[in-house]
């Protein structure tokens, strides 16, 4: 069939959507040369008429014609209502499994209406007459056999952020001109929301750009005209001849609007033109928080954390007991139903059976629309967004799948009473519940569902502006009662909590949770023990929350273990990448329960037979979490000086001042020492030196020390004046935390092993005295070789990672000196205890520890081949014929390594990281030499390069626990 036979046949008809539809379509595919659905699918299981014609309750299908992952079609007689077909195909989409395309037509035009996920919709409308134009009806051709051909270009997360951050620039302007910024935040929002309810015919005749136009030819006006509108909107009223719905819900309760010049309603002219029926509100708050809170402006433009990510919580937390739920509800009422049809002769049975299943399905829609999800720390509302589409989603799903079951079709009920919140940024928390308006109204329009007025946005006091966890009167909060807890909380390490929070807040929050959380965990635990508490007392049955990795380690992990105590992990995600505060970091997110929650426990997307406090995985009956500090390690590993100040200096001016006199007649030697940090390890030294004044020395004394004491003066006294630790404060002239432990322990060394905190590879080096290593060094306070060789093997690495964390954005492991060192256990008679004596310098260099005489011969070859180790990488990092080795000006610290000027280059790229990085068969040689040294002194006979990495952690865990209980 020609274009023009198909135009001719159907122009002017006017027979009802039952007589001609099917026709209509079977015309259709002869014009575009495609076979109809009974010639393509004669079973109809991916292509055919009347899809869910076959369904229990008999009646219409749920679309005139489908077509499996291409469209859903619908038909209206000729004249007949678009939008109704179109409300009737959104409202089935679950059922047509969800195609990218739904299509109505009244015969004398076809719309398409695109519907891929994530994508702004688009709507092509094709004519009769439309289809003499072969570019036209193309587009239905793609329909049929590509529809991504159709795809829009557009993503909703752009046209997002595009919004967003013009948003947030005019919110700039305005707070520039010294409008008061809550304000501003209020305003902004109200402006937002008529953006968004004329783009979805809730403010009729595009009546918010009709006054932003006529604000343009009268600037002084519009201020006026706004509050109008605002006072219209916040009780139902009159704009001229137009009537306006009652949208109420506090968002309009006050009218006030801001002065606005003309360049600003061009701006919003220019906003408006944007579509903001399609905006993304999951993410949308987010990016709108950071325009209109001035403390986040620094934010805008960097990332967000996705959809994906968050429903990593609140499938298991909140929607997947719901579903699992509701599929034992469905075979009872399949059951029951099948019951009811076999009754053939027996009507009161028959209607007893469909009386007990329409119960049941009723007693689920209840337990739906009762279902509270609680965000304590909710920020803008993503997750309580998020959690209430999944839930309407749900009950979309339970309604149709009971129609289909022979049930009466039945309404949403679920709605934003469904969701309750705490947060304490008072742009936060208003902005959550316009988030979560936004959200409803699309879900409810998307799905062909009409919204409920008088009023349309109902009141959301059920997202709180407060803390989350202290009261005014520092009494504890007491969390209202939900079904389920998910959320974000804030992310604050317990070093930085009395800056950021205070002292007295700080005190008040660890007096207040003392037994339950230790003094020095994170201000994320609080949430996490609170949840916990809230599952055991029975008034939650589900928490899944996000925190830091560090939540797995030390401190922290002891709320992780009170959770498991009391109750179960039963899934976990230990790390992944997360977006805090515009941040791209590392967290993990852990959903837990009261013991009783059915099945396998789910860790990084696999089963396990559990988890542990550790969110690492219980397997045969290993319990790393179980491996305890040991007493022979005690006193060895320290995190190196905090300086809390600027106290480093340059090279250059350190070596000046160590040539100048003082007036008490001591060298500044005394006060200034080369500074080592991680960097200076992993890369090149970087030459940095540091004043320090001990631990003891007064202030008096100290400015006898003229120009490094000037220095900490002028420099370092100011930033401290700012601290908010009393003790740092006063003692401004010394370091923050200066560590007296580590500095006793090193001070009868010759040299000692340091590691960074946190690595691409374990790198084990040597810093002389009197070298003052940074805070984010580890000390061990040793100086033979013996036990940089153990520290340095393979058996040491894997326990190491197996016990520490990963930090950062680039996910490296972090070394805790508490968890990676205070709970190895080294070879029987080299542990620390065995080699805190007198040390040895052997003929070849090698320092070895004084042990027992039995364990000397394992001790020399460790100390043997780490010696080579060492040599071999310093001859590496180093060549003799590239670099002079120059005495520095006070005798006894260590040689200055110059590079000889023709390899300057060469050398900056000789750095330890890049020489793991390549690790070149000498290097790999040399540790498998290493290795075995160390295997045989823990008389592993059977080890090689090739024994697995859970054999060798099994062996060491072991050995931990039979130490820790004194076997």
């Amino acid at each position: 069939m020609s274009p023009d036979d198909f135009i001719a046949k159907w122009q002017g008809v006017t027979l009802t959507e039952r007589a001609s539809a099917q026709e209509h379509f079977i015309d259709i595919c002869r014009m575009l040369g495609e076979q109809t659905p009974t010639e393509a699918d004669p079973t109809g299981t991916r292509y055919a008429f009347e899809k869910g014609a076959d369904k229990a309750g008999g009646g219409d299908g749920w679309a005139d014609v489908w077509k499996r992952r291409h469209f859903g079609w619908e038909y209206k007689r000729p004249g007949g209502d678009l939008k109704k077909a179109f409300k009737q195909l959104q409202l089935y989409t679950p059922a047509l499994e969800y195609p990218p395309l739904l299509i109505v037509s009244d015969i004398q035009s076809i719309v398409i209406h695109t519907a891929f996920t994530g994508l702004v919709p688009a709507v092509h409308v094709l004519t009769l007459e439309d289809l003499r134009d072969s570019t036209k009806r193309r587009l239905l051709k793609d329909a049929f056999t590509d529809p991504d051909r159709l795809r829009p270009d557009l993503t909703r997360a752009a046209l997002t952020e595009t919004a967003a951050g013009q948003f947030g620039d005019l919110a700039q302007v305005w707070r520039s001109r010294g409008h008061d910024p809550f304000q501003v935040a209020h305003f902004s929002q109200q402006v937002l929301f008529c953006l968004f309810a004329e783009d979805i015919g809730l403010l009729p005749s595009q009546l918010f750009t009709q006054l932003v136009t006529a604000g343009l030819r009268d600037p002084a006006g519009s201020k006026a005209m706004l509050e109008d509108l605002f006072g219209a909107m916040a009780t139902g009223g009159r704009i001229g001849f137009t009537s306006i719905d009652w949208f109420n819900g506090g968002l309009f309760a006050a009218r006030d609007a801001l002065p606005l010049e003309k360049a600003d309603l061009q701006q919003l002219l220019d906003l408006a033109a944007l579509d903001w029926s399609a905006i993304q509100p999951s993410i949308f708050g987010t990016l709108f928080e950071r325009g209109l809170d001035p403390e986040k402006r620094a934010q805008l433009g960097a990332h967000y954390t996705d959809e994906p990510s968050i429903m990593r919580l609140v499938d298991p937390a909140v929607l997947d007991p719901l579903r699992d739920e509701w599929a034992a509800v469905r075979e009872q009422i399949a059951a029951l139903m099948e019951k009811a049809a076999a009754a053939t002769k027996d009507g009161g049975a028959a209607t007893k059976a469909r009386f007990a299943a329409q119960s049941l399905f009723q007693g689920f829609l209840e337990r739906l629309r009762r279902f509270r999800v609680l965000d304590p720390a909710c920020g803008s509302g993503n997750f309580l967004l998020l959690s209430l589409l999944g839930l309407k989603d749900l009950e979309h799903l339970v309604l149709l799948e009971a129609e289909g079951l022979g049930l009466p079709r039945g309404f949403p009920m679920v709605g934003p009473e469904n969701v309750l919140g705490i947060e304490l940024n008072p742009y936060a928390a208003e902005l959550a519940r316009v988030t979560i308006w936004i959200g409803e109204i699309q879900w409810m329009l998307g799905h062909g569902f009409s919204l409920s007025k008088n009023p349309i946005l109902k009141p959301l006091d059920t997202i709180q502006q407060r803390d989350a966890v202290v009261n005014p009167d520092g009494t504890e909060l007491e969390w209202p009662d939900a079904d389920a807890i998910v959320g974000n909380p804030p992310f604050l390490g317990d070093k930085k909590m009395l800056g950021a929070l205070g002292e007295e807040y700080v005190t008040q929050l660890r007096k207040l949770y003392s037994g339950r959380v230790p003094g020095g965990a994170d201000l994320v635990t609080y949430w996490f023990e609170k949840a916990r508490a809230q599952i055991e007392a029975g008034r939650v049955r589900y928490a899944g929350l996000v925190a830091t990795q560090a939540i797995r380690k030390g401190s922290n992990r002891v709320v992780l273990e009170r959770i498991s105590n009391s109750g179960r992990i039963f899934q976990a995600w230990s790390d992944e990448p997360w977006v805090n505060e515009g941040a791209a970091v590392r967290v993990s997110l852990v959903a837990f329960s009261r013991k009783d929650h059915p099945g396998l426990a789910h860790l990084n997307g696999c089963a396990v037979d559990g988890i542990e406090p550790d969110l690492t995985a219980i397997a045969e009956g290993l319990r790393f979490g179980a491996a305890s500090k040991l007493a022979e390690n005690a006193r060895t590993s320290f995190q190196g000086s905090k300086k809390v100040g600027s106290f480093d200096i340059p090279y250059h001016v350190a070596r000046d001042w160590l040539r100048k006199p003082n007036p008490n007649n001591r060298s500044n030697a005394e006060v200034l020492f080369p500074y080592c940090n991680g960097i200076d390890i992993t890369r090149r030294s970087r030459d940095v030196w540091i004043v320090d004044f001990g631990l003891i020395l007064s202030v008096d004394n100290a400015s006898l020390y003229e120009l490094p004491f000037e220095h900490v003066l002028n420099v370092v006294k100011p930033e401290r004046d700012e601290n908010r630790r009393d003790t740092r404060r006063k003692n401004w002239w010394r370091h923050g935390d200066g560590q007296p432990a580590m500095r006793a322990a090193v001070s009868r060394l010759r040299r000692f092993l340091v590691t960074p905190e946190v690595s691409r590879h374990r790198i084990f080096a040597w810093l002389p005295q009197p070298v003052l290593a940074d805070s984010k060094i580890m000390v061990i306070a040793r100086e033979d070789d013996a036990t940089f060789g153990i520290l340095q093997s393979r058996i040491h690495e894997l326990w190491s990672l197996r016990q520490g964390g990963r930090h950062g954005v680039g996910n490296d492991p972090r070394y805790s000196p508490s968890k990676t060192f205070d709970t190895f256990p080294f070879p029987e008679g080299l542990t620390p205890a065995d080699t805190a004596g007198p040390t040895e310098t052997l003929d070849t260099g090698v320092i070895l520890p004084t042990v027992a005489p039995e364990r000397r011969a394992a001790a020399l070859a460790i100390a043997d081949a780490a010696h080579r180790l060492n040599q071999l990488r310093e001859n590496w990092l180093n060549p003799p014929e590239w670099v002079d080795r120059v005495p520095e000006v006070v005798p006894g610290y260590p040689d200055r390594i110059i590079p000889k000027p023709e390899h300057v280059a060469e050398l900056k790229k000789r750095t330890l990281t890049n020489l793991y990085n390549a690790r070149p068969t000498w290097l790999d040689n040399a540790h498998k030499a290493l290795d075995a040294t160390v295997a045989a002194a823990y008389e592993w006979s059977d080890y090689s390069p090739d024994m697995s990495e859970e054999e060798i952690l099994a062996r060491l865990l072991a050995l931990n626990l039979e130490r820790s209980s004194g076997g």
